[in-house]
């Protein structure tokens, strides 16, 4: 069982709203380069999706829950397919999207205790609980040439170091795909 985050990240670290649907100055950054680089499976997951399991946060459950449900190409299939896992103390309703439930008990717990890949997408504050108890076994970041200067960064200031090795870059589309995973022990 891996644990893989996907991001869409600016060149300064920048993380928030990359589709715009914030409400932000600056938002929508991630789309303006097309739709060549954001569609599809651009992280590269593959089978991961066929199966492993999704974890999301509530905002992003959310957002994702208006979007993926009526989108019919094959990488919305597996979306709309895979189980997804809601981290969430406050929603109750997950029927808008299906094969998702709130999670049951502690998000670290349950991590832990999970079978299949866990792949988290958006989702910055289950991501960063997890990097506090260093579960994150691999990073795909598709890291877009654009510099906002301000907004929330992926990784905090003053958050633990973490040694990482450059596992594979690409260019996808106007950004460049890089995944970082520990190094073997």
């Amino acid at each position: 069982m891996s644990i893989i985050v996907i991001q869409f990240i600016t060149l300064d670290g920048i993380v928030s709203d990359p589709d715009g649907s914030g409400g932000t100055p600056t938002g929508g950054w991630a789309f303006r380069h097309g739709p060549e680089t954001v569609a599809g499976d651009k992280f590269r997951l593959g089978s991961t999706m066929d199966d492993g399991v999704m974890l999301l946060g509530r905002t992003t459950w959310q957002l994702f829950s208006r979007l993926w449900p009526g989108r019919d190409d094959a990488f919305s299939a597996r979306m709309n397919a895979v189980p997804k896992l809601v981290a969430s103390r406050t929603l109750t309703d997950t029927s808008a999207w299906a094969n998702s439930k709130v999670i049951d008990g502690d998000l670290i717990d349950v991590v832990k205790r999970e079978q299949r890949d866990v792949i988290i997408t958006g989702s910055l504050s289950v991501v960063r609980a997890l990097m506090a108890d260093d579960l994150i076994d691999e990073y795909r970041l598709l890291t877009f040439p654009t510099i906002l200067g301000s907004g929330r960064r992926f990784f905090a200031t003053g958050e633990p170091p973490a040694y990482l090795e450059c596992l594979s870059a690409e260019p996808v589309g106007a950004a460049v795909l890089t995944r970082y995973g520990r190094p073997a022990r």
